[in-house]
Protein backbone atom coordinates (compact mmCIF):
# COMPACT_ATOMS: atom_id res chain seq x y z
CA UNK A 1 0.00 0.00 0.00
CA UNK A 2 2.72 2.47 1.01
CA UNK A 3 5.32 3.14 -1.67
CA UNK A 4 8.75 4.38 -0.58
CA UNK A 5 12.10 4.77 -2.29
CA UNK A 6 15.68 5.74 -1.39
CA UNK A 7 17.04 9.16 -2.35
CA UNK A 8 20.22 11.23 -2.49
CA UNK A 9 20.09 13.38 0.63
CA UNK A 10 21.43 16.91 0.72
CA UNK A 11 23.42 17.13 3.98
CA UNK A 12 25.64 19.49 5.93
CA UNK A 13 29.36 18.84 5.57
CA UNK A 14 30.17 18.13 9.21
CA UNK A 15 33.82 19.01 8.57
CA UNK A 16 32.69 22.59 7.98
CA UNK A 17 29.61 22.86 10.18
CA UNK A 18 28.91 21.86 13.78
CA UNK A 19 25.70 19.95 13.24
CA UNK A 20 24.58 20.45 16.82
CA UNK A 21 24.61 24.23 16.35
CA UNK A 22 22.60 24.31 13.13
CA UNK A 23 19.79 21.94 14.09
CA UNK A 24 16.52 23.62 15.04
CA UNK A 25 13.13 22.37 16.24
CA UNK A 26 10.33 21.91 13.69
CA UNK A 27 9.22 25.24 12.26
CA UNK A 28 5.76 25.09 13.84
CA UNK A 29 7.03 24.79 17.43
CA UNK A 30 9.58 27.61 17.25
CA UNK A 31 8.17 30.49 19.28
CA UNK A 32 8.25 33.95 17.63
CA UNK A 33 10.75 35.22 20.18
CA UNK A 34 13.10 32.27 19.48
CA UNK A 35 13.61 33.00 15.80
CA UNK A 36 16.27 35.68 16.24
CA UNK A 37 18.24 33.46 18.65
CA UNK A 38 18.39 30.61 16.13
CA UNK A 39 19.28 33.03 13.32
CA UNK A 40 22.23 34.46 15.23
CA UNK A 41 23.49 31.24 16.83
CA UNK A 42 25.14 30.09 13.59
CA UNK A 43 25.29 31.64 10.09
CA UNK A 44 24.31 28.26 8.64
CA UNK A 45 21.42 27.51 10.98
CA UNK A 46 18.69 25.43 9.36
CA UNK A 47 16.14 28.05 10.40
CA UNK A 48 17.40 30.21 7.53
CA UNK A 49 15.94 27.60 5.14
CA UNK A 50 12.62 27.43 6.96
CA UNK A 51 11.35 30.70 8.50
CA UNK A 52 11.72 34.45 8.23
CA UNK A 53 13.71 36.12 10.98
CA UNK A 54 10.64 38.01 12.23
CA UNK A 55 7.06 36.80 12.30
CA UNK A 56 5.93 40.18 10.93
CA UNK A 57 7.83 39.48 7.68
CA UNK A 58 6.08 36.16 7.06
CA UNK A 59 2.89 37.39 5.36
CA UNK A 60 4.82 39.25 2.65
CA UNK A 61 7.60 36.68 2.27
CA UNK A 62 7.96 34.89 -1.06
CA UNK A 63 10.86 32.74 0.28
CA UNK A 64 13.11 33.36 -2.72
CA UNK A 65 15.86 33.98 -0.16
CA UNK A 66 15.58 30.33 0.90
CA UNK A 67 16.43 29.15 -2.60
CA UNK A 68 19.32 31.62 -2.87
CA UNK A 69 20.65 30.40 0.49
CA UNK A 70 20.41 26.75 -0.55
CA UNK A 71 22.27 27.44 -3.77
CA UNK A 72 24.94 29.50 -2.00
CA UNK A 73 25.57 26.84 0.62
CA UNK A 74 25.88 24.19 -2.10
CA UNK A 75 28.39 26.33 -4.02
CA UNK A 76 30.38 26.94 -0.85
CA UNK A 77 30.39 23.25 0.09
CA UNK A 78 28.42 23.79 3.28
CA UNK A 79 25.82 21.41 1.83
CA UNK A 80 26.59 18.46 -0.40
CA UNK A 81 24.37 15.87 -2.06
CA UNK A 82 25.18 12.21 -1.51
CA UNK A 83 26.41 10.39 -4.59
CA UNK A 84 24.04 7.42 -4.43
CA UNK A 85 20.46 6.91 -3.25
CA UNK A 86 19.85 5.42 0.19
CA UNK A 87 17.47 5.27 3.07
CA UNK A 88 18.83 6.98 6.19
CA UNK A 89 18.40 5.41 9.62
CA UNK A 90 18.04 7.77 12.56
CA UNK A 91 18.67 6.78 16.17
CA UNK A 92 17.48 9.28 18.77
CA UNK A 93 18.57 8.86 22.40
CA UNK A 94 16.73 11.08 24.84
CA UNK A 95 15.38 11.50 28.34
CA UNK A 96 11.62 11.10 28.63
CA UNK A 97 9.63 13.58 30.75
CA UNK A 98 9.42 10.98 33.52
CA UNK A 99 13.23 10.68 33.63
CA UNK A 100 13.60 7.41 31.71
CA UNK A 101 16.38 7.15 29.14
CA UNK A 102 14.90 6.04 25.79
CA UNK A 103 15.95 5.28 22.23
CA UNK A 104 13.82 5.60 19.10
CA UNK A 105 14.96 4.14 15.79
CA UNK A 106 13.39 5.10 12.47
CA UNK A 107 14.43 5.99 8.95
CA UNK A 108 14.12 8.67 6.28
CA UNK A 109 13.01 7.96 2.72
CA UNK A 110 10.80 9.32 -0.01
CA UNK A 111 7.07 8.64 0.28
CA UNK A 112 4.85 8.50 -2.79
CA UNK A 113 2.12 11.08 -2.30
CA UNK A 114 -1.37 9.61 -2.08
CA UNK A 115 -4.69 11.36 -1.68
CA UNK A 116 -6.33 10.65 1.66
CA UNK A 117 -9.27 9.00 -0.11
CA UNK A 118 -7.05 6.07 -1.04
CA UNK A 119 -6.53 5.30 2.70
CA UNK A 120 -2.79 4.67 2.22
CA UNK A 121 -1.57 7.77 4.08
CA UNK A 122 -3.97 8.48 6.93
CA UNK A 123 -4.35 11.77 8.81
CA UNK A 124 -5.49 12.03 12.41
CA UNK A 125 -6.18 15.77 12.63
CA UNK A 126 -7.62 18.62 10.58
CA UNK A 127 -5.47 21.38 9.12
CA UNK A 128 -5.77 25.15 8.78
CA UNK A 129 -5.67 27.09 5.53
CA UNK A 130 -3.20 29.82 6.51
CA UNK A 131 -0.26 27.57 7.48
CA UNK A 132 -0.72 25.56 4.27
CA UNK A 133 -0.71 28.72 2.15
CA UNK A 134 2.55 29.79 3.80
CA UNK A 135 4.20 26.38 3.32
CA UNK A 136 3.08 26.27 -0.32
CA UNK A 137 4.83 29.60 -0.96
CA UNK A 138 7.90 28.11 0.71
CA UNK A 139 7.85 24.90 -1.36
CA UNK A 140 7.36 26.75 -4.65
CA UNK A 141 10.38 28.94 -3.92
CA UNK A 142 12.72 26.44 -2.27
CA UNK A 143 11.91 23.50 -4.56
CA UNK A 144 13.12 21.35 -1.71
CA UNK A 145 11.78 19.49 1.30
CA UNK A 146 13.54 21.24 4.16
CA UNK A 147 11.75 19.35 6.94
CA UNK A 148 10.26 15.90 6.98
CA UNK A 149 6.79 14.46 7.41
CA UNK A 150 6.71 12.14 10.47
CA UNK A 151 4.84 8.89 9.80
CA UNK A 152 3.99 5.87 11.93
CA UNK A 153 3.72 2.27 10.83
CA UNK A 154 2.43 -0.73 12.75
CA UNK A 155 5.11 -3.29 13.58
CA UNK A 156 4.06 -5.04 16.79
CA UNK A 157 6.49 -7.90 16.15
CA UNK A 158 9.47 -5.55 15.56
CA UNK A 159 10.04 -7.03 12.10
CA UNK A 160 12.15 -4.08 10.92
CA UNK A 161 14.19 -3.74 14.09
CA UNK A 162 17.11 -5.87 12.87
CA UNK A 163 17.28 -3.96 9.58
CA UNK A 164 17.55 -0.62 11.36
CA UNK A 165 19.94 -2.00 13.98
CA UNK A 166 22.29 -3.23 11.25
CA UNK A 167 22.62 0.31 9.89
CA UNK A 168 24.47 1.32 13.04
CA UNK A 169 26.94 -1.57 12.93
CA UNK A 170 29.42 0.85 11.38
CA UNK A 171 30.17 4.45 12.33
CA UNK A 172 27.23 6.82 11.69
CA UNK A 173 27.38 9.44 8.95
CA UNK A 174 26.80 12.17 11.50
CA UNK A 175 26.10 12.75 15.18
CA UNK A 176 24.51 15.75 16.85
CA UNK A 177 22.89 16.86 20.07
CA UNK A 178 20.02 19.32 19.99
CA UNK A 179 19.30 21.93 22.64
CA UNK A 180 16.86 19.63 24.45
CA UNK A 181 19.72 17.22 25.08
CA UNK A 182 18.47 14.58 22.62
CA UNK A 183 21.28 12.83 20.74
CA UNK A 184 20.88 12.00 17.05
CA UNK A 185 22.89 9.51 14.98
CA UNK A 186 22.35 9.24 11.21
CA UNK A 187 23.37 6.14 9.24
CA UNK A 188 23.04 5.13 5.59
CA UNK A 189 20.99 2.11 4.48
CA UNK A 190 22.28 1.37 0.99
CA UNK A 191 22.38 -2.44 0.73
CA UNK A 192 19.92 -3.73 -1.87
CA UNK A 193 18.58 -6.41 0.49
CA UNK A 194 17.84 -3.91 3.26
CA UNK A 195 16.22 -1.44 0.85
CA UNK A 196 14.00 -4.19 -0.53
CA UNK A 197 13.04 -5.32 2.99
CA UNK A 198 11.93 -1.82 4.00
CA UNK A 199 9.97 -1.35 0.78
CA UNK A 200 8.26 -4.73 1.01
CA UNK A 201 7.30 -4.26 4.65
CA UNK A 202 5.62 -0.90 4.11
CA UNK A 203 4.04 -1.94 0.80
CA UNK A 204 1.80 -4.25 2.83
CA UNK A 205 0.39 -1.64 5.21
CA UNK A 206 -0.79 1.97 5.50
CA UNK A 207 0.95 4.73 7.45
CA UNK A 208 -0.46 7.36 9.80
CA UNK A 209 0.75 10.96 9.93
CA UNK A 210 2.09 11.64 13.42
CA UNK A 211 3.36 15.14 12.64
CA UNK A 212 3.36 17.25 9.49
CA UNK A 213 -0.26 17.26 8.30
CA UNK A 214 0.16 20.79 6.90
CA UNK A 215 3.37 19.86 5.09
CA UNK A 216 1.81 16.72 3.63
CA UNK A 217 -1.25 18.53 2.31
CA UNK A 218 1.02 21.27 0.96
CA UNK A 219 2.99 18.63 -0.93
CA UNK A 220 -0.26 17.28 -2.39
CA UNK A 221 -1.22 20.78 -3.58
CA UNK A 222 2.23 21.31 -5.12
CA UNK A 223 2.04 17.91 -6.84
CA UNK A 224 -1.31 18.88 -8.37
CA UNK A 225 0.11 22.21 -9.57
CA UNK A 226 3.01 20.44 -11.24
CA UNK A 227 0.74 17.88 -12.87
CA UNK A 228 -1.41 20.70 -14.24
CA UNK A 229 1.76 22.22 -15.68
CA UNK A 230 2.41 18.95 -17.56
CA UNK A 231 4.95 17.44 -15.21
CA UNK A 232 6.05 14.01 -16.45
CA UNK A 233 4.91 10.79 -14.82
CA UNK A 234 6.73 9.92 -11.61
CA UNK A 235 8.01 13.47 -11.25
CA UNK A 236 9.94 14.51 -8.12
CA UNK A 237 6.83 16.42 -7.03
CA UNK A 238 5.01 13.08 -6.71
CA UNK A 239 7.21 12.26 -3.71
CA UNK A 240 7.92 13.88 -0.35
CA UNK A 241 10.61 13.53 2.30
CA UNK A 242 9.32 11.39 5.16
CA UNK A 243 10.52 9.83 8.40
CA UNK A 244 9.06 6.46 9.43
CA UNK A 245 8.91 5.01 12.95
CA UNK A 246 7.24 2.00 14.54
CA UNK A 247 4.30 3.25 16.60
CA UNK A 248 4.60 0.24 18.93
CA UNK A 249 8.33 0.42 19.66
CA UNK A 250 9.24 1.23 23.29
CA UNK A 251 10.99 4.45 22.28
CA UNK A 252 8.01 5.89 20.39
CA UNK A 253 6.42 7.96 23.13
CA UNK A 254 2.91 9.35 22.86
CA UNK A 255 2.48 12.08 25.47
CA UNK A 256 -0.68 13.90 26.56
CA UNK A 257 -1.42 17.46 25.50
CA UNK A 258 -3.14 19.35 28.30
CA UNK A 259 -5.70 22.14 28.02
CA UNK A 260 -5.59 25.59 29.61
CA UNK A 261 -9.00 27.27 29.62
CA UNK A 262 -8.14 30.93 29.21
CA UNK A 263 -11.33 32.58 30.44
CA UNK A 264 -13.92 31.88 33.13
CA UNK A 265 -13.51 30.29 36.55
CA UNK A 266 -13.39 26.93 38.28
CA UNK A 267 -16.96 25.62 38.53
CA UNK A 268 -18.40 25.01 41.96
CA UNK A 269 -18.83 21.49 43.32
CA UNK A 270 -22.56 21.75 42.64
CA UNK A 271 -21.97 22.67 38.98
CA UNK A 272 -19.52 19.81 38.53
CA UNK A 273 -22.06 17.35 40.02
CA UNK A 274 -24.94 18.63 37.92
CA UNK A 275 -23.08 18.75 34.63
CA UNK A 276 -21.02 15.58 35.03
CA UNK A 277 -23.46 12.98 36.36
CA UNK A 278 -21.80 9.62 36.86
CA UNK A 279 -18.30 11.06 37.28
CA UNK A 280 -16.37 10.39 40.50
CA UNK A 281 -14.33 13.25 42.00
CA UNK A 282 -11.27 13.07 44.26
CA UNK A 283 -9.69 16.21 45.70
CA UNK A 284 -5.95 16.40 46.39
CA UNK A 285 -3.76 19.12 47.82
CA UNK A 286 -1.17 20.52 45.41
CA UNK A 287 1.55 22.67 46.93
CA UNK A 288 3.10 24.08 43.73
CA UNK A 289 3.36 23.76 39.97
CA UNK A 290 6.44 21.59 40.44
CA UNK A 291 4.36 19.08 42.42
CA UNK A 292 1.86 18.58 39.60
CA UNK A 293 3.65 16.00 37.40
CA UNK A 294 4.24 13.60 40.27
CA UNK A 295 0.63 13.92 41.46
CA UNK A 296 -0.65 13.18 37.97
CA UNK A 297 1.63 10.15 37.67
CA UNK A 298 0.32 8.72 40.95
CA UNK A 299 -3.37 9.59 40.68
CA UNK A 300 -4.35 10.28 37.05
CA UNK A 301 -2.24 7.91 34.96
CA UNK A 302 -3.54 4.78 36.78
CA UNK A 303 -7.02 5.72 35.52
CA UNK A 304 -6.14 5.04 31.85
CA UNK A 305 -8.87 2.42 31.59
CA UNK A 306 -11.49 5.01 32.57
CA UNK A 307 -12.40 8.41 31.16
CA UNK A 308 -10.39 10.69 33.39
CA UNK A 309 -8.98 14.21 33.74
CA UNK A 310 -7.74 16.53 36.47
CA UNK A 311 -8.90 20.13 37.02
CA UNK A 312 -6.66 22.77 38.59
CA UNK A 313 -7.36 26.45 39.30
CA UNK A 314 -4.10 27.25 41.16
CA UNK A 315 -5.98 27.37 44.49
CA UNK A 316 -3.98 24.52 45.99
CA UNK A 317 -6.67 21.95 45.16
CA UNK A 318 -6.47 19.43 42.33
CA UNK A 319 -9.70 17.59 41.51
CA UNK A 320 -9.44 14.30 39.63
CA UNK A 321 -12.58 13.20 37.81
CA UNK A 322 -13.22 9.77 36.30
CA UNK A 323 -16.00 7.51 35.11
CA UNK A 324 -16.15 4.04 33.58
CA UNK A 325 -15.98 3.60 29.84
CA UNK A 326 -19.23 2.35 28.37
CA UNK A 327 -19.22 -0.12 25.45
CA UNK A 328 -18.76 1.77 22.21
CA UNK A 329 -17.63 4.94 24.00
CA UNK A 330 -15.60 7.52 22.11
CA UNK A 331 -11.97 8.19 23.02
CA UNK A 332 -11.47 10.02 26.32
CA UNK A 333 -10.19 13.16 24.59
CA UNK A 334 -13.46 13.37 22.66
CA UNK A 335 -15.57 12.66 25.75
CA UNK A 336 -13.71 15.40 27.65
CA UNK A 337 -14.20 17.89 24.83
CA UNK A 338 -17.91 17.10 24.64
CA UNK A 339 -18.82 16.69 28.32
CA UNK A 340 -16.30 18.98 30.01
CA UNK A 341 -14.98 21.67 27.66
CA UNK A 342 -18.38 22.18 26.02
CA UNK A 343 -20.75 20.75 28.63
CA UNK A 344 -19.20 22.34 31.72
CA UNK A 345 -17.32 25.37 30.37
CA UNK A 346 -19.65 26.13 27.46
CA UNK A 347 -16.88 26.24 24.85
CA UNK A 348 -18.02 24.76 21.56
CA UNK A 349 -15.79 23.90 18.59
CA UNK A 350 -15.99 27.42 17.22
CA UNK A 351 -14.80 28.90 20.53
CA UNK A 352 -11.94 26.40 20.67
CA UNK A 353 -10.88 27.25 17.11
CA UNK A 354 -10.99 30.95 17.98
CA UNK A 355 -8.47 30.48 20.79
CA UNK A 356 -10.46 29.90 23.99
CA UNK A 357 -8.00 27.18 24.96
CA UNK A 358 -4.20 27.08 25.04
CA UNK A 359 -2.08 23.95 24.76
CA UNK A 360 1.15 24.27 26.76
CA UNK A 361 3.89 21.72 26.06
CA UNK A 362 3.75 19.84 29.38
CA UNK A 363 1.87 19.49 32.66
CA UNK A 364 4.55 21.52 34.42
CA UNK A 365 4.39 24.35 31.88
CA UNK A 366 0.58 24.30 32.04
CA UNK A 367 0.66 24.59 35.82
CA UNK A 368 3.21 27.40 35.70
CA UNK A 369 1.25 29.41 33.13
CA UNK A 370 -1.91 29.00 35.16
CA UNK A 371 -0.18 30.26 38.30
CA UNK A 372 1.29 33.16 36.35
CA UNK A 373 -2.22 34.33 35.55
CA UNK A 374 -2.27 33.23 31.91
CA UNK A 375 -5.42 31.12 32.25
CA UNK A 376 -8.38 30.28 34.44
CA UNK A 377 -8.48 26.48 34.75
CA UNK A 378 -6.05 23.77 33.65
CA UNK A 379 -7.36 20.40 32.49
CA UNK A 380 -4.78 17.59 32.59
CA UNK A 381 -5.38 14.53 30.39
CA UNK A 382 -3.90 11.08 30.01
CA UNK A 383 -2.12 10.19 26.78
CA UNK A 384 -3.74 8.24 23.99
CA UNK A 385 -2.36 4.80 23.14
CA UNK A 386 -1.00 3.96 19.67
CA UNK A 387 -3.94 1.57 19.27
CA UNK A 388 -6.29 4.54 19.66
CA UNK A 389 -4.63 6.49 16.85
CA UNK A 390 -4.64 3.53 14.45
CA UNK A 391 -8.25 2.65 15.32
CA UNK A 392 -9.45 6.21 14.67
CA UNK A 393 -7.58 6.57 11.39
CA UNK A 394 -8.71 3.12 10.24
CA UNK A 395 -12.27 4.35 10.65
CA UNK A 396 -11.50 7.45 8.59
CA UNK A 397 -12.03 9.77 11.56
CA UNK A 398 -9.91 12.59 12.96
CA UNK A 399 -9.18 13.61 16.54
CA UNK A 400 -9.84 16.95 18.23
CA UNK A 401 -7.09 19.51 17.75
CA UNK A 402 -3.94 18.90 19.79
CA UNK A 403 -4.78 15.35 20.84
CA UNK A 404 -1.39 13.73 20.25
CA UNK A 405 2.23 14.62 21.01
CA UNK A 406 4.73 12.11 19.67
CA UNK A 407 7.98 12.66 21.54
CA UNK A 408 10.64 13.68 20.73
CA UNK A 409 10.04 15.94 17.74
CA UNK A 410 12.22 15.57 14.66
CA UNK A 411 14.80 18.36 14.41
CA UNK A 412 15.24 20.20 11.13
CA UNK A 413 18.71 20.07 9.62
CA UNK A 414 19.74 16.42 9.76
CA UNK A 415 19.16 16.14 6.00
CA UNK A 416 17.24 17.81 3.19
CA UNK A 417 15.82 16.71 -0.14
CA UNK A 418 15.92 18.82 -3.28
CA UNK A 419 13.29 18.33 -5.98
CA UNK A 420 15.68 19.44 -8.70
CA UNK A 421 18.13 16.90 -10.01
CA UNK A 422 16.29 14.23 -8.01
Amino acid sequence: MTEIRPFRALRYDTQRVDLSRVLVPPYDVIAPEERARFYTRDPHSAIRLELTRNVAEEAAADYTEVRRTLEAWCREGVLAQDAAPAFYALRQSFTAPDGRRCTRDGFFGLLHLEDYARRVVRPHERTLAQPKADRLKHLRAARANVSSIFLLYEDREAGLEACLEAAFATAPLARAQDESGAEHALARIAEAESIAALQAFLAARPVVIADGHHRYETALAYRDEQRAAAAHADAPSDWVLAYFANAFAPGTLLLPIHRLVLRGAMPSERVWRERLPGWRAETLAVASAEALPELLARHLEPLRERHAFAADDASGRLVIFSRPRAPGDALSVRVIHREVIEGVFGLDEAAVREGAIAYPKSALQTARELRAGHGAVALYLNALAPEDVFRITEAGEVLPQKSTFFYPKLPTGLLFRTLEGA
